[in-house]
Order: C-alpha cells, then structure tokens, then sequence
C-alpha cells in the first residue's frame, strides 16, 4: 500500500523487462513505472532493459513508451523536458529468449547503464512472457552470470504459476535454482488493489468488526467477481485454463484469506503471510460428492449484453465448437477453524455477465424472529459491502426506521466512496513499488501457491472426468441458476451489486432513495 514516499528505502536500479513492448508492459508497466517517476516514489537512478524478438531502434522504444502512458496512465502527462528526462531511461535489446547468445549482450548493456547511471547492481527481473518460458530464461540468466550482484537482485512473474501443482512444483524447483525464495515475486495484481489492501486495515483497525468477526455473528460471506467482456484474444489460452485456474485458484483464494485470517503478530510480511497460510490448511476438502453439491461450472451461451447481441463461448474465435471449458465458477467453501466452522464462504466469476463487478459481502446474522421489530421475519440483513472494481468504496447496511408517522424498517446503507480525481493508483503502481522496496506483503509465497494448487486440482480432476457436470447460462445474465440454487439451499441468497445500490442511502442526516 502507496504511503509518503521514504527515500531512505529507495535504492537505484536496473529493470530487465522481458515483453518489453507486449500488451502487459504497454497497458500496466509503463503507465506504472511513469506514476511512480512522476509522484517520487522510486529513486531518480534508474534504467529500464526492454527485451523482444523484433529488432528496434532505442527511439523506435522511446516511441512505444511514450504512446502507452499517454493512452493507459492515469495521470496527465508532464511537459516535454520532463517526458525527456523519463524516457532517456528507456532502452531496448532485441533477444530471443530461447538461444542463449543474446544473453551475453543483454549482461554488456545491463552493466553499461550501471555504470553510467552509477547504479549499485540492484536488478529487477520481469517476466511479462509465457509461462512456459519461465524456468529456460532464469535458467539462462544464471548461466551468464546476471543473477551474480554486488547489490540486491529481485525476480518477479506474472500468473499463472504452473497449470497444477506437479508443473508448479516443477518451475518453482527450477527457478529455485537461481534465486531464492524472498528474492521471488509471484504477482497477483488483485493484491494490489486498493480496497483489497485495506481489507486488513478494516478488520484490525476497527474493534467494532474484528469483535464481530466470527461465526456467533456472521452468517456467510459472499464474493463476486464478475466481468462482462468474453475470451477475446486470450481463446487458445483461456479454453486450456478455464475460469477456475484463471481466477478461483489466485484472486479469489487470496481474498478468501484475507478475509478470513487472523491478526498477525506483527505486521511483516512473513507474518501476514503465515496466517494466510493457515487459513489455506484450514479449507476443507473434497470428494467427487462434495464438489457435485458445493461447486458449479458454467459456460456462456449467445445473448444481449449491453444492448449488442454477443455469440456463445463455441462460437468465439479460436475456441473449439464441442468445447467443455467452463467460464464461470461458483462455489461454497468451509473454512474449518475455530472462528469460521459453519460459516459458508460463497464465491462467484464468470465472463460476459450483465455487470461489471468485484465485491465482498460480509452479511451478518439476523435479528431473531417473533421480536417486535422482526415480527413478520422480514428484516433486511445487516451487510459490510467491500466494492473493489470498478467502484471503490465500503457500504455498511442497516435498518431504520422510515420517515413518516408509521414505524416502518427500512434498510439504509452508509456509503464511503474510495475514488478521488486522478483515481486511486492501478494495481501493478502499488505491486511494483512494493518490489523495489524489497516488501513482499502483497505477493505470493510458495507455500499460498502450492496449498492453492492442491485445494484446486482435485476439482479440475472431477470435472475433467465428468463433462455433465457443465451447465450453461445466457450472456448478459447473472449466471446460471444453479447458482442461484447453492445459496437458496442454504436459506440465502446473492446480495448483487444492483440489488445493494438499489436502498436507501444515508447522506447527512436524510434518506434518500436511490433509483
């Protein structure tokens, strides 16, 4: 999490960016690394290594740089001597990254700049490439000598991390090889969202929740993470993955932990992550019976999104015509501790879905029946809303009475809006701070991955063999109504980001409805 900036943590670097000019490094980094330039949060000795097949001239680079932060930042752009003073940090070799003769030019220019920029040999590799060449370029690295530093040396890689735990176990022992494993930055960029940062920040630095946050008060928590864009260019890989190995094996694993573990002892990094941990040993597991009754998987099929008819997943580009991929998963996990047996922790994310929305639901027991107010068994819950996309923001609901002479409950809800002018800073600003600092509390230990993969990968098993278990849902909806009925088995049901906007909200000392 962004604070003021502390130059005494700030050190000078070099940045090895492999994907140089791929579409990861124009959308993120580069608006990215031109935030943290223009807000002071990195230290102003630095040079950044672009790395790719295609040859191009350094201002060819320069150019790319430039039309990406100008598209993609957040921030306006500076004046022309200040885009100077950013790009000339900017430089380019072409390399393919399977023969290792480009390696032995890429450690010449990397040592160049360090001494021109007078930079103590702190290198920060980034793997924005496929997956399957991870452990062949570390590998490579190594045997050039580049991993050898006088300063720190830092690797960070994008998802995915393995498709299941033998090949994640596997890259990890290969990349082990090269560095170790606080030297290793596995991103999951929804760990750097802003509002699912302060999820801890919420829980322990509020006595009113964290005295609540068990399961004599709350009756389940609901996750959403849905999205209306379909597969688009990311078929060939997305039709291998699925949304359970996309989405529910990282993102929503590791905001299920952060809403579920418990205080740290300090706040350090291995101490947040060992309560990760255990809140990851905890879940409960699966035999093809349990995940029939607790698992759902779902595929689009044509429908209306947005006014626009959009085509079924078998017919988008790229995606085989008889295809068994599901693209929306939902499920309900037990965490069997002390504080959560019984609780059920209920998730959902699929594509082309009616709205755009990520959210946690923390619904609380209710007011017991029969009692004056809650007479009739009809009093809303009372719900904490974390809205972490594209909103940012809390929303606590509660009843109250109606204005007017008859005594009325109503629900209102107390809005808190995180969104300010320049908007809050992208995901990879915070992630890419943090390792340049050397902070690992938002990234991925080994421990949270294979734990993950082993949760997972009995599910993938199952459904693999058993292709019945798919069920379809039309584009535009919510999901199918197997979804629907998880919850409703249970005596609840999916408090929907429209369904939560659609009460009454406290602004000042009225009521007023929303439409």
């Amino acid at each position: 999490m962004l604070s003021q900036p502390q130059i005494d943590r700030q050190n000078p670097f070099v940045m090895v960016l492999f994907g140089g000019a791929g579409d990861l490094a124009r959308r993120k980094l580069f608006p990215a690394l031109y935030s943290l330039h223009r807000n002071g949060w990195i230290h102003p000795r630095f040079a950044v290594v672009g790395l790719g097949r295609s040859a191009r001239e350094r201002q060819e680079y320069q150019s790319i740089v430039r039309e990406s932060v100008q598209k993609y930042s957040r921030l306006d752009t500076d004046t022309e001597q200040d885009w100077a003073a950013f790009l000339n940090r900017f430089h380019y070799v072409s390399l393919d990254v399977t023969e290792e003769t480009g390696y032995q030019q890429l450690k010449q220019e990397v040592e160049r700049l360090e001494q021109e920029w007078e930079i103590p040999q702190n290198r920060l590799f980034y793997l924005a490439i496929s997956p399957r060449l991870f452990g062949d370029v570390v590998s490579r690295l190594k045997k050039v000598k580049l991993t050898e530093t006088n300063g720190w040396r830092r690797l960070v890689i994008e998802k995915p991390f393995g498709h299941d735990y033998p090949s994640a176990k596997a890259l990890n022992d290969q990349i082990s090889q090269s560095f170790l494993e606080e030297e290793i930055y596995r991103i999951d960029h929804y760990l750097g969202k802003e509002m699912v940062q302060n999820i801890e920040v919420i829980r322990f630095a509020n006595n009113l929740f964290e005295a609540m946050w068990n399961n004599r008060y709350i009756s389940n928590v609901q996750i959403t993470a849905s999205e209306t864009v379909g597969v688009g260019e990311r078929a060939a890989y997305y039709d291998q993955a699925g949304a359970l190995r996309d989405m529910v094996q990282n993102h929503i694993l590791q905001i299920v932990t952060m809403v579920a573990m418990e205080p740290p002892s300090r706040l350090k990094p291995e101490a947040i992550h060992d309560e990760k941990v255990k809140v990851l040993r905890s879940l409960r597991g699966w035999t093809e019976a349990d995940v029939a009754k607790r698992m759902v998987r779902g595929q689009y099929t044509a429908g209306l999104l947005n006014g626009s008819t959009v085509p079924a997943y078998r017919e988008e580009e790229d995606v085989p015509p008889n295809s068994a991929n599901e693209t929306f998963v939902a499920g309900k996990w037990y965490i069997d501790n002390f504080r959560w047996s019984g609780v059920p922790f209920y998730f959902r994310t699929g594509k082309r879905l009616g709205q755009k929305a990520t959210e946690v639901v923390i619904q609380f027991r209710g007011v017991p029946q029969n009692l004056y107010f809650n007479k009739n068994n009809d009093l809303a819950p009372n719900l904490l809303v974390i809205k972490i996309n594209p909103d940012e923001g809390l929303s606590f609901q509660m009843n109250a009475k109606k204005p007017g002479g008859e005594m009325e409950v109503v629900p209102i809800a107390m809005e808190f809006c995180n969104n300010y002018e320049e908007g809050s800073p992208e995901a990879y600003e915070s992630l890419l701070h943090d390792a340049l600092e050397g902070d690992r509390t938002f990234f991925t230990h080994w421990d949270e991955v294979s734990l993950a993969w082993q949760f997972i990968d009995p599910i993938r098993n199952i459904w693999d063999q058993n292709d019945d278990s798919l069920c379809f849902y039309e584009a535009g909806k919510s999901g199918p109504q197997e979804a629907d009925d998880l919850l409703f088995k249970d005596g609840f049901s999916w408090n929907t980001p429209q369904r939560l906007r659609s009460h009454s909200v406290v602004q000042g000392s009225e009521i007023n409805s929303k439409p």
